[in-house]
Order: C-alpha cells, then sequence, then structure tokens
C-alpha cells in the first residue's frame, strides 16, 4: 500500500464525495474510485457507506481513518528527519505573499519553520495578488502565499485555510450593531476597496455579483490601512479579513461578521509547476503544505 492511497482516503473521508475529493487531489475520478475499491477489497470490507451520491464513513472507515493519518504523519516526520541530516538548510529563499498576510501568517509559519531550519534565510516581499502570482510565474520568487487561486495552470497550487471576511463599516452606521449582515442589505452603499489588481478586492466583487449588485465603489487604494482609516472617516463601507491584526481598525470602524455563503478568502501557496528545483526551497515549500487546514479549505472565493 502506497503512502498516497492513505492520502486519497482521508480525503475521502474529508469531502465525503468522490468527485470533490479527486478535484482536491488533482487527479481523475476513476483512477481515485478504483484505488477505493482496491482498498476496501485489501481490507475485506466496505469503509463508506453509500447513499445516494455520498459517501459516508462507517465504523471500519473510522478505524481505518484513524491510522492512516498517523502513518502519514508519521511519514511526514520521517520525511523532514531525513532532510535534516541531508541538507545543510543553508540558502535563501524569496517569499512573497499578500501584505495583510505580514501582520500574522507569515511571522507564524517563520517562526515554526524556523525551530526545524534555523539557518534557512529569508527574503520577503509583500504585495498585491497580481504582483505575488507574476513573481513566482517569472521566477524572482520562490514561492507565494496569496489568494484567491490564480487562474495560471502553469503554476501549482495547495490551498492552506479559509479567512473569513467582514463588512467595515462607520461607527454609529445603522449596521454597526448588528451580529451578522448580508451584503445584499448594502447595495445602496458607498464601498471603499482596494485596486483591482489586489486579491481582497476580486473576492469582494465577486461575492457582491453573488448578491445580486455591483458595489457603487467610490474611492480605491493599495493599503488596507488606508481603507480602514477611510471607513471610520464615514467615507463608505469595505470587505476587509476578519483575521490578522485586530487592533489594526480604527476607533471610529466596526467589523460586522457577514452572513453571505463563501464570505471567505481561501489562502494558498504558489510555486511553478513541477516544484521548487532547489532543495531549500522544496523543504520549505513540503512544510508550508503540511499546515494545510483541508478541511476547511476545500472551496475557492
Amino acid at each position: 500500500m502506497e503512502i498516497r492511497e492513505l492520502q486519497w482516503f482521508v480525503a475521502l473521508a474529508e469531502c465525503e464525495h468522490v468527485t470533490s475529493a479527486a478535484e482536491r487531489l488533482n487527479i481523475a475520478q476513476p483512477t481515485l474510485s478504483r484505488a477505493l475499491a482496491r482498498l476496501e477489497k485489501r481490507m475485506g470490507v466496505a469503509l463508506f457507506d453509500r447513499k445516494q451520491n455520498r459517501l459516508h464513513l462507517n465504523k471500519y472507515g473510522e478505524v481505518f481513518r484513524a491510522h492512516a493519518v498517523r502513518a502519514i504523519s508519521e511519514m511526514d516526520r520521517a520525511e523532514q528527519r531525513i532532510a535534516t541530516l541531508i541538507d545543510p538548510d543553508t540558502g535563501t529563499i524569496t517569499l512573497g505573499f499578500l501584505h495583510s498576510y505580514g501582520t500574522w501568517l507569515i511571522p507564524a509559519l517563520l517562526a515554526g519553520y524556523h525551530e526545524i531550519a534555523p539557518a534557512t534565510t529569508f527574503e520577503l516581499r509583500g504585495s498585491a495578488a497580481d504582483a505575488v502570482v507574476d513573481g513566482v510565474r517569472q521566477g524572482r520568487l520562490d514561492l507565494g502565499v496569496t489568494s484567491p487561486r490564480p487562474a495560471d495552470t502553469t503554476l501549482s497550487w495547495t490551498p492552506l485555510q479559509n479567512e473569513p471576511l467582514s463588512l467595515l463599516v462607520p461607527v454609529g452606521h445603522r449596521l454597526a450593531s448588528h451580529h451578522r449582515v448580508r451584503l445584499a442589505e448594502l447595495a445602496a452603499e458607498d464601498f471603499l476597496a482596494l485596486q483591482p489588481e489586489f486579491g481582497l478586492r476580486q473576492v469582494a466583487d465577486k461575492l457582491c455579483e453573488a448578491a445580486g449588485f455591483t458595489p457603487r465603489i467610490v474611492m480605491e487604494c493599495t493599503e488596507l490601512s488606508t481603507l480602514r482609516s477611510l471607513v471610520s472617516s464615514g467615507l463608505g463601507v469595505a470587505v476587509v479579513p476578519a483575521t490578522g491584526d485586530a487592533s489594526a481598525h480604527p476607533a471610529g470602524a466596526v467589523s460586522v461578521p457577514l452572513a453571505d455563503p463563501g464570505a471567505f478568502r481561501t489562502i494558498g501557496v504558489i510555486a511553478q509547476a513541477g516544484g521548487p528545483r532547489s532543495a531549500v526551497v522544496a523543504r520549505f515549500h513540503h512544510y508550508i503544505r503540511s499546515t494545510a487546514q483541508p478541511s476547511e479549505a476545500e472551496a475557492e472565493a
């Protein structure tokens, strides 16, 4: 039994749907179906209960999943320990990321990696989504942490986690005291936004479109801090990340969670197709991917 078959099984257990799991794994659906059939034949028992087009783990599948997760984790640890023995961990990684990730996600990733590879150095470049994608494509960046998923098929993409989005409104706004709000309630409002090349803007535009309207954008900027300050000055409302540095919200602004389906942006790591060529970059790429939260990062906003 190959480790990838265990990984495929875990993905199936999380998605409970062959098509969804195959899309996440980037393999053909028949390939995944055959692999499951072989696995169940080897186990001598069905691991899922079939109900219409859905799969549901049964008691045998629950037992197998627990062992599969441990086996995958042990293999990952073994790979990292062996890499530590054969890799001097010297070299510099050029990492691109969205500006807003620089206050929380990137420091956390680097702190964790520094514990296992203290000799690796980094050149950090915060930028807009389009610039991050272009930098990885052109080889100016080794890796990029961005959102949303780029359309460029020459780049590999691994989703890491979903970042909730909220609506930022001025203090005293009619919706400021609400526990949750739907974007459709804001169709007549003035919106403030980042410029179109920014990933957050692209996600926000799609959310408004799904809510049935095109936002009336009265001001555009290039920094989230500026966007927040404009809202606090009463110039409009804005869709902003709900995570990160909560203290970044100015005193004159209130963050209200969005109730719209898909009100999040999927954060992922991109690399050139085929994976990084250098050992030091490949190892860090593997580390970032190991931090993924697949149960949360299945969808694209």
